[in-house]
Parts: structure tokens; C-alpha cells; sequence
């Protein structure tokens, strides 16, 4: 099925999405910082689960290469960018990723890495909680419920006991006790609700994986499902993209605006296109004309002037408590 084009996203008049903005805020959304620096570094995944935005699996190719990273690093000094926020597909996959860890951590820029857990238990990946240990990467894990059925259902078989396995190493390195090494784990949706309040989840989730396994974690993020991707397709075929949509464009929330991710941050895909999120990476939306296009062109001051590109899919990140990478936004 094929995902709306860029016309559909956002005209120059505007879309709904825009339009709300403008009423709630009178202004249409600019950037304010650029805190982060988002590299989705490849779509090559050992898993393909069925929420994925960007559709990773095993079958996927597409890889950053090194002198695109090493770009990055210099857009992040530029930038004066505090972390990298590294994504994929299963980052970890991409031959160049821990010497573009180790890169950034050199030049003292926090490193946040997301991964989905099950491929640490993989040949040729089992020595990388060592490694994330050795230069305090930041860890976010996906677990999108603390019971095993969801889990399973939602990203495949067996992950959910293959992703207890990793937490419970993770934790004897120290990783969601210690300070400096932390470990967020995230929660979304199995269908088509928006997440629930999330620090009454975040203690349900504690209680639960600490009753159960001895489990610690540093924090839960809820997400909420974008309708894009996998999941789209999953709404199309069970008839329930109008409802979902309908739902996201209820619950829209102008408080959630001033902390929306594509206001605070760069997102760089897997070949060097920039972006104002992983949502429009996925769907192609690229920056705003006048902006910087490719992180070889990158200028901090264009892009915070550049307004942001919307569609009707951000309704999913101002709907409710709002949703971006870093969890609830209110």
C-alpha cells in the first residue's frame, strides 16, 4: 500500500494539523533548539515487528556509511548538539557503529542508543553490553508491555523472554541501577489506543518486572502508534484507519506543542537526508524549502529558522499526554 505523498502532507496551505497549530498558537511551528541530533543509521533489523514506522526486517540493505557519520559529528559540534540519539533497524547491525560511538563520546557528546534488545543475544553482538558499559551509552529498549503474550504478538515470537534475558544482563552490569548507565524501557500501544498516564504505567511496569524477575529500569516512555508504516497497513486491513485517525484528532492537545521532538532536534536518515523527525523520515517528507536538505549542507541557523513539515500523521504525537521519542510530553 502506498503511504500519502508530500503534496497530501502539507501544502502551502497548510494541512489540519497546521491549521490546529496555527489556532492554538498563532504561529506556525518553527524550530527552538537543536538539543539532539537523531541518526537513524540503517533499516537492517533481526526483527520485523508489526508497529515498525520505518518497516526494518532482516531483509532490509540500506546502511549509513562513515564518511556520512563523520559529517554528522560535525554538524553535532556546530550544532553544539548535546547527544546523538542513534536508531535504525537494529543499530547495532551497521559495520560502522561503535566507531561512531566511540567518535562521539570522544568528543564528549552523550550517546543514546536504541535497541531492541534480542540482537545483543546474537553471534558477534553478545560483547556489546561491554562495550554500551565501557563508554555509558544511554539505552533505550524497546518492551512494549511487561506481559509476555502482548510482547510476543505485537514483535514476534519468543522476544519477549529473549528481552528479560538481556534487561536481567544489562542489570548486572549496572545498566538501570547506576546513575550514569541508564536504561529506559519503552511502551506502545498493541492496538489503537493512545497510552495510558505514564508514570501510573512506569509503576505497574516496576512492580510487575521486579515481582517477576528482579528487573530495575531508569524509566518507561510511551509511544504512541504513528499511523504510518506497519501499523497503517495494519489499520487499512482491519478497517480501522478512519476511527484511529478520528481518535488522534479528538484528543489533540495544544499544551503538547512547545515539546514536540521536531522542534528540539535534526534527524539525519540512513543517507544523509535530513528531516524534522524519524515520522517524515518514513514517510519522505524532507525539510522545508530554504532549509538544508543533506547533512553534507547542514547550517545550524537555517535549519532552527526553517518551519517544520507536518501532516495529518502528527496529530499522533499532540494527541492526549502527546508522544515523541523521549515519551510523554505533558
Amino acid at each position: 500500500m502506498t503511504q500519502p505523498s508530500v503534496m497530501e502532507l502539507s501544502s502551502t496551505h497548510g494541512n489540519a494539523f497546521d491549521q490546529r497549530a496555527l489556532q492554538a498558537t498563532g504561529e506556525n511551528l518553527t524550530g527552538l533548539s537543536i538539543e539532539t541530533i537523531q541518526v537513524n543509521i540503517g533499516l537492517k533489523c533481526d526483527l520485523a515487528c508489526c508497529h515498525c514506522h520505518v518497516e526494518s526486517s532482516p531483509l532490509r540493505t540500506e546502511q549509513m556509511d562513515w564518511p556520512t557519520m563523520e559529517l554528522i559529528l560535525v554538524a553535532a559540534e556546530k550544532a553544539r548538539a548535546r547527544t546523538i540519539d542513534i536508531t535504525g533497524g537494529a543499530p547495532e547491525m551497521n559495520p560502522h557503529f561503535q566507531r561512531f560511538v566511540i567518535a562521539a563520546r570522544k568528543v564528549g557528546i552523550q550517546v543514546t542508543v536504541r535497541t531492541n534488545l534480542t540482537i545483543l543475544l546474537k553471534e558477534g553482538y553478545t560483547e556489546l553490553p561491554g562495550f554500551y558499559r565501557a563508554n555509558q551509552v544511554r539505552l533505550i529498549a524497546s518492551l512494549p508491555c511487561y506481559l509476555e503474550e502482548n510482547v510476543d504478538r505485537q514483535r514476534g515470537r519468543h522476544v519477549y523472554e529473549k528481552s528479560i534475558e538481556v534487561i536481567r544482563r544489562l542489570n548486572r552490569l549496572g545498566y538501570g541501577i547506576f546513575p550514569e548507565l541508564q536504561l529506559s524501557l519503552v511502551f506502545n500501544p498493541l492496538g489503537t489506543s493512545l497510552p495510558p498516564e505514564q508514570s501510573g504505567l512506569e509503576r505497574a511496569y516496576r512492580l510487575e518486572l521486579s515481582r517477576r524477575f528482579g528487573i530495575r529500569f531508569t524509566r518507561l516512555i510511551t509511544i504512541a502508534n504513528m499511523p504510518i508504516g506497519r501499523f497503517l497497513h495494519d489499520l487499512r486491513r482491519e478497517g480501522k484507519e478512519e476511527a484511529y485517525r478520528r481518535l488522534l484528532k479528538e484528543r489533540f492537545n495544544p499544551e503538547t506543542l512547545p515539546n514536540l521532538m521536531c522542534r528540539r532536534q535534526l534527524h539525519v536518515s540512513w543517507d544523509g537526508t535530513l528531516h524534522d523527525c524519524d515520522f517524515n523520515y518514513a514517510l519522505r517528507l524532507g525539510t522545508s524549502k530554504g532549509a538544508p536538505a543533506h547533512i553534507r549542507d547542514f547550517d545550524p541557523a537555517m535549519f532552527l529558522r526553517r518551519r517544520i513539515l507536518t501532516g495529518e500523521h502528527c496529530f499522533g504525537c499532540a494527541a492526549g499526554r502527546g508522544s515523541s521519542c523521549g515519551g510523554a510530553l505533558v
